[in-house]
C-alpha cells in the first residue's frame, strides 16, 4: 500500500514537472501576443493614469540631454518632489512658480491633494516633448504672441464683470489636463479608455470630460465642439484619432485651427504608449509631438464633481460685488 502511495506521489510529480514548462510557455504566450478586443480590434482599453515627473518641455539644466543616467534622475525626481511639496510653501510667498499670497493669505491644496507623481518615465527622459529636438514647443507665432496678451490684459481688466470672463476651470466645464490632448498635470491624471465596435470612448477624470468617437467614419462632423470633432481609424496595432474643429476650451495653448493627431498603441498588459501631435499654424511656427505613456492603475473613476454646484465661481463673484459696494479697488 505503501509502495503504491509513493508510486502515486512520484508520478504526481512528474506531471508537475512537464507541467510547469507549459505553464511558463503559456503565460510568456500571453504576454507578447497582440491583445484583442472580442470583435477583434486590437485592445487598447482598461484604466490608466499619466502622471509623471517628467516635464512637457526640457528644463534648461537639462539643455541638450535627452535622457538621465540612474543616479543623476534620482536626484532630480528628489529634488522635484522637494521642490513641488505644497507642505514646505510659506503660506503668503508662495513659491518660486506661484504668485505670492496676501496678507494672511493660504495656500490652496496642501500636498495630501496632489498625484503628479513621483518618478520619471521609465526611458528617463527630460521632456514629454520629443520633437522639435530640443524638447520645447516650437515659437509662437508674432500674431499668437500679440493676441496672448491682448487677452491676458484685457482678463486682467474685466476678471470679475461675469462668468463668461472666468476661465473653463472656474466654470467647470473643462479641464486643465483632459485636453484633447491630455496632459500630465498635479492631480486627476486617471483616463479610462472602453472600445465597442465602431466606436472607442475615453473618458477622463478631470472634469469627467467624455469623448466618444466613431472609428472609420467618414461622415463630415455637422459643428464644432469644444474638445474638438474626433474620428478614428486603425493603422496596423495602433489607434489613431484625428481630432478638428475645435470650438475653444483646449487645455493646451492652441486655437481653433489646431489639428490634433493622437495614437494609442498597446506596449504590454500594463501599458499603452500615448503619442500625439499638435499642429496650429495660428499660434505655433512648426508642429510639436508629444510621447507619454499610460500606466495601468485599479479603478473604478469617480465623479469629479468640480465645486459641487459651481459655489466657487459664485464666491468668486458675490465676492467682487461686495467690494464694489464698498468702494474698494479689485485686483487680480
Amino acid at each position: 500500500m505503501h509502495r503504491n502511495a509513493f508510486a502515486a506521489f512520484c508520478t504526481l510529480l512528474l506531471l508537475l514537472a512537464l507541467a510547469a514548462p507549459a505553464a511558463v510557455v503559456a503565460q510568456t504566450a500571453e504576454r507578447t501576443m497582440p491583445m484583442r478586443t472580442p470583435d477583434g480590434q486590437p485592445d487598447v482599453s482598461g484604466i490608466f493614469t499619466f502622471r509623471t515627473l517628467t516635464p512637457l518641455e526640457r528644463p534648461q539644466q537639462f539643455e541638450g540631454v535627452e535622457t538621465l543616467g540612474e543616479e543623476e534622475a534620482a536626484a532630480f525626481e528628489a529634488s522635484e518632489r522637494i521642490r513641488r511639496n505644497r507642505d514646505l510653501f510659506d503660506p503668503e510667498r508662495g513659491a518660486l512658480f506661484y504668485r505670492p499670497r496676501s496678507e494672511g493669505g493660504v495656500l490652496s491644496y496642501n500636498e495630501f491633494w496632489y498625484e503628479r507623481g513621483i518618478e520619471l518615465t521609465s526611458d528617463k527622459r527630460t521632456s514629454l516633448i520629443v520633437d522639435p529636438p530640443n524638447g520645447r514647443r516650437p515659437p509662437r507665432t508674432p500674431e499668437a504672441i500679440a493676441g496672448g496678451r491682448e487677452r491676458a490684459a484685457y482678463r486682467r481688466e474685466h476678471m470679475y464683470d461675469s462668468y463668461e470672463n472666468r476661465s473653463m476651470f472656474d466654470r467647470c466645464i473643462m479641464g486643465f489636463n483632459a485636453g484633447p490632448p491630455m496632459t500630465s498635470g498635479t492631480y486627476n491624471n486617471n483616463v479610462m479608455i472602453f472600445q465597442a465596435p465602431g466606436y472607442v470612448a475615453i473618458l477622463n477624470e478631470m472634469v469627467h470630460n467624455a469623448r466618444i468617437i466613431p472609428i472609420d467614419d467618414t461622415a463630415k462632423p455637422p459643428f464644432a465642439q469644444r474638445s474638438g470633432v474626433s474620428r478614428a481609424h486603425w493603422e496596423g496595432e495602433t489607434l489613431v484619432i484625428e481630432t478638428t474643429r475645435f470650438a475653444g476650451g483646449s487645455s493646451s495653448l492652441s486655437s481653433t485651427n489646431m489639428h490634433l493627431i493622437e495614437r494609442l498603441t498597446r506596449i504590454d498588459p500594463d501599458t499603452v504608449a500615448y503619442e500625439y501631435t499638435v499642429t496650429d499654424p495660428t499660434v505655433y511656427t512648426a508642429p510639436y509631438t508629444v510621447m507619454m505613456p499610460f500606466r495601468r492603475t485599479d479603478g473604478p473613476l469617480f465623479e469629479y464633481a468640480c465645486h459641487e454646484g459651481n459655489y466657487g465661481l459664485h464666491g468668486i463673484l458675490a465676492g467682487a460685488r461686495r467690494l464694489e459696494r464698498l468702494g474698494r479697488e479689485l485686483r487680480p
